[in-house]
């Protein structure tokens, strides 16, 4: 009789653990971009990804648009998003507020900010940016604003005392670096080349480089399981090449992984630095996104 008992619990739990795989295996995915405005714009950056995604997972992958980082918060607490492609300064916003699980890095191959000036502005370190003005991106930008704004801390000033910040689009801020208006810029590495080659009669100085900064992270909402989240993390593991592949036919926003690798073993500490960033703008809470 005992073991008629075991062996019909046994059958039971393998009739239900049956039932899970196949409820995950049908299971609906939308996914977010925050960066990224507008069905059209997503379809074109995502479409690929989206299509491998959804046949090396065996789940229905949908794309989701969102108009802004506080919208893809809401959609997510409210489980209209499952899961959300996000960068490291909104990262820190989205734990704070919706409590998500990590599911993989998206790598950023050189990515951290740089305060930059020109070659005979008299400006050779940070500390001769004291009382000065300085253009940053745009506001909540992590390489733009806050990575420049922290290498100044880092590096023993107060921006928010020392500095003058303004945020300004680069070329501008080129322009009036060249006329003395502003004493330098803070850029991310990718924009230096591009800009040498705007401004060919500039020669730029990197007067300061940032710490290379925390991955682009894909998140799943509260409300996904745990078995799914962990089979995502599987099928970015086994599938990592056709899948950055998918990545990078994006023919715009996408170009910025280039490079990329997936990284499974992600953690919330590692966003610590962003967590500073934050402090240092005066805005230690995370509970919303800067310049919304």
């Amino acid at each position: 009789m005992k073991s008629m008992f075991r062996a019909t619990r046994l059958l039971a739990a393998l009739t239900l653990g049956l039932a899970t795989t196949l409820a995950a295996s049908a299971q609906t995915l939308r996914i977010a971009v925050t960066d990224i405005v507008g069905l059209e714009n997503l379809q074109r950056e995502y479409a690929p990804f989206q299509k491998i995604l959804s046949d090396k997972s065996g789940m229905k992958v949908e794309l989701f648009p969102v108009p802004n980082r506080t919208a893809a918060v809401e959609a997510l607490n409210a489980k209209k998003i499952d899961l959300v492609l996000t960068g490291p300064a909104e990262y820190v916003v989205f734990k704070k507020r919706t409590d998500a699980k990590l599911v993989v890095g998206f790598s950023r191959p050189e990515y951290y900010g740089s305060v930059v000036t020109l070659v005979g502005s008299g400006v050779d370190g940070v500390e001769d940016l004291k009382g000065k003005k300085v253009a940053l991106g745009d506001v909540g930008s992590t390489s733009r604003h806050l990575a420049p704004i922290q290498v100044l801390a880092d590096l023993g000033l107060q921006p928010q005392r020392d500095v003058q910040v303004m945020h300004i689009n680069r070329n501008v801020a080129v322009e009036a670096m060249k006329r003395g208006d502003v004493a330098a810029i803070g850029i991310n590495r990718t924009d230096l080349p591009g800009l040498s080659k705007k401004f060919p009669d500039v020669v730029f100085k990197v007067i300061a480089r940032g710490r290379d900064l925390p991955n682009d992270v894909l998140l799943a909402g509260a409300h996904v399981p745990d078995a799914v989240v962990s089979n995502m993390k599987k099928v970015f593991t086994e599938n990592s090449e056709a899948l950055i592949s998918a990545v990078l036919l994006g023919p715009d926003e996408n170009q910025k992984f280039r490079g990329m690798a997936f990284i499974p073993n992600i953690a919330d500490s590692d966003y610590n630095y962003v967590r500073k960033m934050y402090a240092t703008i005066g805005q230690p809470q995370f509970a919303t996104f800067v310049g919304d």
